[in-house]
């Protein structure tokens, strides 16, 4: 029987692990209970669907053994086991998706988080308590029973035994006592019984105890002796079918923890249920925080489903629209038929009513929580706005109506958050179009020189800081009959009649300039052409048709993107002092043009965030056009190259 070593990112996860000192090891327990638990479910279903493997559900159970002078707590069920194959795949590898990020979290901090169960580690957090841990167990499918030991890090075996039953034994023999530690208070029936209560009250099958009473002494009225009776240590009422107005707040919470896997109390609890063609009872959370792999292919979506009690599915995805797959629950149906499997839930005509129904039910929880908890549902937006977004654009705008009025978005206004209603509800009177601007943070937004004008105007402009924001935009194409329309747009239209004619008038007086520029800049621009959105600011970059500036930003990001750009005009404000410069220099010099063109391109570059085509012909521009631009003209000798030349 050789030794096996876990692998080398498994073994360091133990290591520390083990070595370090969590706030709440008695969350060991809940884990082993749970793991139970689910094997007792797969094999009560296992049993519904081949009638060859039924088991009565009397025969489905837990039991926890105490042994004080061994030191040893055992937690034996009756479920469906493991073969040697299993033993070494469940607990061969620890947190097989995920280990990096938990390892990383341990190293971060080992002594203020409990993280036992995010990562699939539910099973090792015996070693936090255990010196040694014994599993034996006998698959339902097979003759032969194995046995599992580990130490810890120094690996496993596993080896063939003898076992009468089906189902799994847990041996844990405990670590001594220390002066910051009393792992014996484990052994205690009490504490036992006390954890199973907190923790495990709502698993569906017996939790059972050999418990200590005292009865009479039958010899000695006056007396009483000790005895051993079984006792069931749980209510095994699950949660959701309790009445809501017994069930506290921790009780929601507790069982949210121990059955989804988190170790933090979830935002919201939506409970509820409905009678009706379909009859059902949901139990539904919403998570605190953003799940570590939320946004990457190991994340699994879905909800559990429940009929009559019974579990049948784990994640069932087909109850959940994407929108929120960030829910976790369960649902349990009396209509539902016991034997449904994963393979004919899309087509089955009761699931897809009771999808409808939780699409609903969901929708009106996070809209009651937007108008009655404003600061909660910021929280929340904060975790999965982007996934609402993603699902707008995804669905090629199929779901706006449902998610528009859930969108949060920064505004110029005060830079708090605001839905699309309250900005439409706040437009500016004559205002027809709802105005936004892109950068990767408010700060970057407000930089922007085309803001100006628009604020000017007295129009409120949501910043759009996900990558996501303008490709969703796109898809919606309006809200309440209001275009959205980017500042940066070329046909932004903010003037009136008597300042279009002004801006023309000018646009006709230098049309020679502007046809140079844009000659001097070639193919980088479509068009050079006079600002009517410029303040204080010398010039802007504007889109042209197609592309805008902030999606050629994101696209860039891309590998498989083939040098995709948006179709830029070079905009110049004609009430600045550098347009006075430019006109001098076309007048008396129009060689020198380029170069103040090219300065002023690059310039427009930067402040949107984009790359310098040529950072280092830019720098040398810069420094010869200071160089220059300290000696009079007059005083230039006729050898120096016209290029360096610059009229003051």
């Amino acid at each position: 029987m050789a030794k096996k070593q876990f692998k080398a990112e498994s073994r360091r996860l133990l290591e520390l692990m083990i070595n370090s000192i969590y706030t709440n090891k008695e969350i060991f327990l809940r884990e082993l209970i749970s793991n139970a638990s689910d094997a007792l479910d797969k094999r009560y279903y296992e049993g519904l669907t081949d009638k060859s493997k039924n088991v009565a559900k009397k025969d489905l159970w837990i039991k926890i053994y105490l042994d004080k002078d061994a030191r040893t707590m055992v937690i034996e069920d009756t479920g469906i086991g493991m073969d040697a194959d299993e033993l070494e795949k469940n607990l061969g590898t620890i947190a097989r998706s995920g280990s990096a990020e938990f390892r990383q979290a341990l190293e971060k901090d080992t002594s203020k988080i409990d993280i036992i169960g995010q990562f699939g580690v539910g099973f090792y957090s015996a070693f936090m308590v255990s010196k040694k841990v014994t599993v034996d167990s006998r698959s339902a499918g097979g003759d032969q029973a194995f046995r599992w030991v580990s130490t810890g890090e120094d690996g496993y075996t596993i080896s063939p035994i003898e076992k009468e039953s089906i189902g799994t034994t847990i041996t844990l023999e405990l670590k001594d006592d220390t002066e910051d530690e009393k792992y014996s208070d484990y052994l205690d029936e009490w504490t036992v019984k006390n954890l199973v209560k907190k923790y495990s009250d709502y698993v569906r099958y017996p939790i059972k105890m050999d418990v200590t009473k005292s009865i009479p002494d039958p010899t000695d009225e006056n007396k009483t002796i000790d005895t051993k009776e079984e006792e069931t240590l749980n209510s095994m009422i699950p949660l959701w079918k309790k009445n809501k107005s017994k069930i506290t707040e921790e009780d929601y919470n507790e069982f949210y923890k121990g059955k989804f896997s988190d170790w933090e109390n979830p935002q919201k609890v939506i409970h509820y249920n409905v009678e009706g063609n379909i009859s059902y009872t949901a139990l539904l959370y919403i998570p605190s925080k953003t799940p570590f792999n939320f946004y990457n292919t190991e994340y699994e979506s879905g909800i559990q489903l429940y009929s009559k009690g019974v579990f049948i599915l784990d994640n069932a995805k087909d109850l959940l629209p994407d929108c929120y797959r960030f829910v976790k629950g369960l649902v349990d149906s009396d209509d539902l038929s016991l034997n449904i499997s994963r393979e004919i839930l899309q087509q089955d005509r009761q699931v897809k009513a009771l999808a409808k129904s939780i699409d609903k039910k969901i929708t009106k929880a996070l809209e009651d929580m937007r108008d009655k908890e404003r600061e909660e549902y910021e929280k929340f937006f904060e975790n999965f706005g982007l996934n609402l977004k993603y699902s707008i654009y995804k669905s090629y705008g199929m779901e706006k109506e449902k998610l528009q009025d859930l969108l949060l978005f920064r505004s110029s206004k005060e830079g708090k958050y605001v839905t699309l209603k309250e900005y439409r509800e706040r437009m500016a009177e004559g205002q027809n179009e709802i105005y936004y601007a892109c950068g990767a943070t408010t700060e970057d937004i407000e930089k922007l020189p085309a803001l100006s004008r628009v604020k000017e105007k007295g129009y409120e402009i949501l910043y759009f800081t996900d990558s996501i924001d303008e490709f969703m935009i796109k898809m919606m194409m309006n809200y309440d009959e209001k275009m959205f329309r980017s500042v940066t747009e070329a046909n932004l239209d903010l003037d009136s009649e008597d300042e279009k004619k002004a801006r023309e008038a000018t646009a006709l007086e230098n049309k020679d300039l502007l046809e140079a520029m844009k000659n001097a800049l070639g193919t980088k621009i479509t068009d050079v052409r006079i600002s009517s959105r410029l303040s204080d600011d010398p010039v802007c970059l504007v889109a042209d048709q197609g592309m805008s500036i902030e999606m050629e930003k994101v696209l860039s990001q891309d590998p498989m993107n083939r040098g995709m750009k948006a179709s830029k005009i070079l905009e110049i404000n004609p009430k600045h002092a550098i347009f006075a410069k430019l006109k001098d220099v076309f007048t008396a010099n129009p060689d020198v043009l380029k170069e103040y063109a090219d300065v002023l391109y690059d310039q427009a570059l930067l402040i949107e965030g984009l790359p310098l085509e040529d950072p280092a012909a830019y720098a040398r521009r810069i420094v010869d056009l200071m160089v220059n631009a300290a000696v009079p003209a007059a005083e230039k000798k006729d050898s120096e190259p016209v290029e360096a030349e610059i009229v003051e």
